[in-house]
């Protein structure tokens, strides 16, 4: 039977970053993977079995590219999901399913979901738009600081401004939003948890993440994560519920918060692969990416468990930056033992644009992060122009 399931033929959706390590995952099961994007510029194009031009958000280009695959899967949320229902309707299998997506696609939607399944997260109110927001500050119903997000197309650091101060009500992001209760942070954790469809569920080690201050993004991973045995068992136990409740077949990556208090919140979560799970290629027995492959095929999931202590670099293309991209620097941080650089072979750099990642590898999780810092500061992602 699992011979069969090998032989599925599988779809993705997006052919960024994450669409490349998929295919690489699964080329070592000699799956039979295709990926849709829009042009041969995109990373999956060079090592994906098949390469489709067409728009993941345009109904015909969806649905034509899925009519004739066993399983379909994404690896960016923002696809277009009447295509995804129509397919699921016609017997093909997509992971994770079209319900699911339209709450995590939502913000606002996937915040009602945690309120009203019982999950805790920070204090939040919808709003229409900018306007009606700021309304409600004026009127002093919602009081600074506090974060508004868009609900819908927000990811890497986009779609998110935090309101610390009158002046930043000047900057509000347009379009349908909500605003959430400033958390007072002790740490950013998170939780990826893969479910298959037979029901067997397993969560990889909890990873303790820090963020760029001025892109948003992530910068350090850390893993293991610098928290107590109670947290780190009630993190896990969280981002399973969270999944289980939710009957996910895929990867769910659950982002969380402790507050000063050591109370543990949802954030919000992805349906997919994620940036918390890049450091798995090399310091777990079994990678996120092959991870979501077994989920999505019914095959036994394999082991989550940590290898290494492991510290994870995002590369962001340096601010003042744009054209043909150099790595500066990437010969002095491959004459490093357990310095593991994978990068996207996107060809034009951009600021803060995420380049690639380095994984660095020791027994000891201090000497990781002392060599994880000398990466950061040696390997610059530049242009000559």
């Amino acid at each position: 039977m699992s011979a069969n399931k090998l032989r599925q033929k599988i779809g993705i959706l997006g052919g960024g970053q994450l669409g490349k390590m998929l295919c690489q995952a699964g080329s070592q099961l000699g799956l039979n993977i295709s990926v849709l994007e829009k042009d041969y510029s995109f990373p999956a194009a060079d090592v994906c079995r098949q390469f489709v031009c067409g728009d993941i958000n345009n109904y015909d280009d969806v649905y034509n590219f899925g009519i004739d695959k066993d399983v379909i899967t994404i690896e960016i949320e923002n696809v277009n999901i009447e295509a995804l229902e129509a397919l699921e309707k016609v017997g093909i299998k997509v992971y994770p399913q079209p319900a699911i997506l339209k709450i995590i696609k939502d913000k606002g939607i996937q915040k009602l979901f945690y309120e009203g399944s019982g999950f805790p997260s920070a204090e939040f109110t919808i709003f229409k738009d900018a306007s009606s927001l700021l309304s409600s500050v004026t009127a002093g119903d919602i009081t600074v600081p506090f974060v508004q997000k868009t609900r819908t197309e927000g990811y890497d650091g986009k779609g998110v401004h935090i309101v610390r101060n009158k002046e930043d009500l000047n900057n509000l992001l347009a379009g349908p939003c909500i605003a959430e209760q400033i958390v007072d942070l002790s740490k950013e954790i998170a939780v990826i948890v893969a479910r298959n469809q037979s029901g067997d569920i397993c969560s990889f080690p909890p990873v303790e993440m820090q963020f760029h201050s001025t892109a948003n993004l992530v910068e350090y991973l850390f893993c293991p994560s610098d928290i107590t045995t109670e947290q780190n068992e009630i993190a896990a136990s969280l981002a399973i519920e969270v999944a289980e409740h939710m009957g996910i077949i895929g990867l769910l990556a659950v982002e969380m918060f402790i507050d000063t208090n050591g109370s543990i919140l949802i954030n919000e979560v992805a349906p997919r692969p994620h940036t918390s799970g890049h450091h798995t290629i090399e310091a777990c027995i079994t990678s996120q990416y092959e991870m979501h492959l077994r989920a999505i095929l019914d095959l036994p999931l394999g082991s989550s468990k940590l290898i290494s202590p492991a510290v994870m670099v995002n590369l962001l293309g340096e601010a003042s930056y744009s054209g043909p991209v150099i790595y500066e620097g990437i010969e002095s941080c491959l004459d490093i033992e357990g310095v593991y650089p994978h990068l996207y072979g996107k060809k034009e750099t951009k600021p803060f644009r995420k380049m690639g990642h380095v994984t660095i590898l020791d027994q000891n999780l201090n000497t990781a992060i002392e060599k994880a810092k000398f990466v950061q500061k040696t390997l610059k992602v530049i242009s000559k122009i």
